[in-house]
């Protein structure tokens, strides 16, 4: 599970433990306790920002103009196929 050190809290560390996964979440600066990060896996959160960019260059996936939840599936997987298409 890849999250930003917002979500470093060990009560998410706990429930993504007991999901199975495991956790790659950079240490708060003011935790007394570090959790080791494998930077190499971190570094694959940037693909994922990345894209979330190029899909909010949309208007209506930014605004979520759709307010259905099929409609801006709809939306957000055209908008998908025209970034893989360019």
């Amino acid at each position: 599970m890849l999250a930003d050190t917002a979500y470093d809290a060990d009560h998410f560390r706990a429930a993504i433990a007991n999901a199975g996964a495991i956790a790659v979440i950079p240490n708060n600066p003011s935790r007394t306790k570090k959790h080791p990060l494998d930077r190499q896996i971190y570094k694959e959160r940037h693909l994922i920002e990345c894209c979330f960019s190029k899909l909010k260059q949309f208007r209506r996936v930014a605004t979520r103009y759709e307010k259905t939840a099929r409609n801006f599936l709809a939306i957000v997987t055209i908008a998908a196929t025209i970034l893989w298409l360019r």
